[in-house]
């Protein structure tokens, strides 16, 4: 029996106010979406099967917008839009103590976990995470960017022996990944165990470059709005 089968799944949609590297990135106007990436995340999310949408913020112009999407939302999902309290919303605030307050206060068995800073991460690729997952026995799931370049310390090759060949065929060496933001899933007990928005198993879900796209800075912020026009979709 499928261990994940059946249980109700709430997909956690923080957007914290005062991004000090990409100035009101939740909102400011991004490739000619209305709401930015906010408007465009929610658009995504419409898509996505799961029992809710929780919309968490500080941030009034957030707050603001994603009540008036409440008006018109359509989506497969209910959507939560709620205020958090502001201690939660610094840029002092650790993401350890964001998981804690998330699996304390949100009722459901399954914990996902997305951005609006993963604009190339739409409904479809939400599907096969999770359709992926459900059908693994890995206790919780986390989107990653393989690697497979030479990756280096300060001193030595991370993911290579020198010794065998200096410089291997890149398709050739053992990948590392990269965890990006777009997606987290864990069962809210396991997150509760391990205090923690994973577990001790978690299936890396590998993401494609663009898939794995995430806003960090202004400059991601400039090249995702020029990388939209041809791979961007609203689902």
């Amino acid at each position: 029996m499928n261990p994940h089968a059946g249980r109700s799944t709430a997909l956690f949609l923080p957007c914290r106010r005062g991004s000090e590297r990409v100035p009101d990135k939740n909102t400011r106007p991004f490739a000619g979406h209305h709401g930015g990436l906010l408007g465009l995340k929610l658009d995504q999310l419409a898509g996505v099967e799961v029992e809710r949408v929780v919309l968490d913020s500080n941030d009034p112009v957030v707050l603001e917008y994603a009540t008036k999407r409440l008006r018109i939302w359509d989506g497969h999902a209910a959507l939560i839009v709620r205020e958090r309290p502001d201690e939660l919303g610094q840029s002092s605030t650790t993401t350890d103590a964001l998981i804690a307050y998330a699996l304390a206060t949100i009722d459901a068995e399954v914990l996902a976990w997305t951005h609006v800073t993963s604009p190339f991460c739409g409904a479809a690729t939400y599907h096969r995470a999770l359709a992926a997952w459900a059908a693994s026995d890995h206790d919780s799931l986390m989107a990653v960017l393989p690697l497979r370049s030479f990756v280096w310390s300060h001193t030595a090759p991370l993911n290579y022996q020198r010794e065998a060949l200096r410089w291997p065929r890149t398709q050739d060496l053992t990948p590392l990944y990269d965890v990006c933001s777009a997606l987290f899933v864990v069962p809210t007990e396991v997150g509760r165990r391990c205090r923690d928005r994973i577990g001790e198993r978690p299936l890396l879900f590998e993401l494609s470059k663009i898939e794995a796209t995430d806003i960090d800075w202004d400059d991601d912020f400039r090249l995702a709005e020029a990388l939209w026009p041809r791979y961007g979709s609203p689902a």
